[in-house]
């Protein structure tokens, strides 16, 4: 019985000191891949929301012009109705 309970005891030892131990290479290769690869992809996010920002921008501003022309050319319109009716 206690042969049986020394050898127990040793084979859980075992068990957790394999499964305590670090990762391999491979393991951590691929780990650095990985990692190589969301750094990227971070990068190419953040280039694509500057991107988007500075079209944004651009459109507002066209935005702007054409309503400010729109205005004016209201105004041009009312002008000339109002020398209509005098």
């Amino acid at each position: 019985m206690n042969k049986m309970l020394i050898a127990a005891a040793a084979s859980s030892v075992l068990l957790l000191a394999g499964c305590a131990s670090g990762p391999d290479e491979e393991t951590t290769a691929q780990m650095d891949e990985l990692s190589n690869q969301v750094s990227q992809l971070s990068q190419e996010v953040s280039s694509m929301k500057s991107e988007l920002s500075s079209e944004v921008q651009k459109s507002s501003d066209a935005a702007m012009a054409a309503q400010e022309e729109a205005a004016r050319a209201n105004e041009r319109i009312d002008n000339i109705a109002q020398s209509y009716t005098k």
